[in-house]
């Protein structure tokens, strides 16, 4: 998610030195669309754009600002795959993704389309080429961005678990082994004699030895005092016979 973000804001930035550069883009599209005597359709699609600058394109300046808007286009529509390998699923962030791929599309009719506010590289163009010629074709990138930007704040809402690693195992599965990792240590570590059960039958075993070794000793020494005492017998002083 954090490369899909960065490269999101390196598009933004290459977007940013374009802007500076529209009235170029626009002069080019008027050149080449002159070269190719098709100067009364609008320019409506990206497909549109290629082939002027293959085809219809002597100058370098205008070639130059012709391949930086179908790069910015491109990095768009590898983004725009790339977002849907992060992400499991969802109704509006896949309708966002839906649209950013249909208005990507190389042949995809761009010449109804108006970026509107904050934006104003329409309001850059006159009356007659916004309305008629290039206001779908400025459109484009910024309204791109604008889905791909939705699509961020949309994913970032939604439960861990619906996005996904490039390997496709889920984050939630990925954040959680390390949490469980101490508990399990601590069940490896703990020896047999700290379960309950096992100290009490250790404990009752001891009773029963110390029990057994007294009951030992106190018949031992019973035993052999009436043994002495057979052998010897009680103490009488000498005396005459009857």
């Amino acid at each position: 998610m954090n490369e899909a973000k960065e490269a999101l804001r390196n598009i933004e930035q290459n977007y940013k030195l374009f802007l500076q550069q529209q009235f170029t883009f626009i002069g080019a599209l008027q050149h080449t669309r002159e070269n190719a005597h098709d100067t009364i359709r609008p320019v409506a699609s990206i497909s549109q754009v290629q082939s002027y600058m293959d085809h219809h394109c002597n100058n370098s300046t205008y070639r130059r600002i012709l391949s930086m808007f179908l790069n910015i286009c491109n990095d768009l529509s590898k983004l725009c795959h790339k977002l849907e390998t992060v992400h499991s699923g969802n109704s509006i962030t896949n309708g966002i993704l839906e649209r950013c791929k249909m208005l990507l599309s190389h042949s995809n009719d761009l010449s109804a389309i108006r970026a509107k506010y904050p934006h104003d590289v329409v309001n850059h163009l006159s009356c007659d080429d916004a309305k008629n010629h290039y206001g779908g074709v400025v459109s484009l990138i910024p309204i791109v961005l604008d889905c791909m930007k939705e699509w961020v704040a949309h994913t970032e809402k939604l439960p861990r678990h619906t996005l996904y690693n490039a390997s496709g195992g889920s984050a939630v599965s990925e954040k959680r082994a390390p949490q469980d990792a101490p508990a399990r240590a601590a069940i490896s570590q703990t020896p047999p004699s700290a379960h309950p059960e096992a100290q009490t039958s250790t404990s009752n075993k001891a009773n029963v030895q110390v029990q057994g070794s007294e009951h030992v000793r106190k018949k031992n020494l019973r035993d052999t005092e009436n043994h002495s005492g057979k052998l010897k017998g009680p103490w009488k002083p000498p005396g005459r016979h009857a």
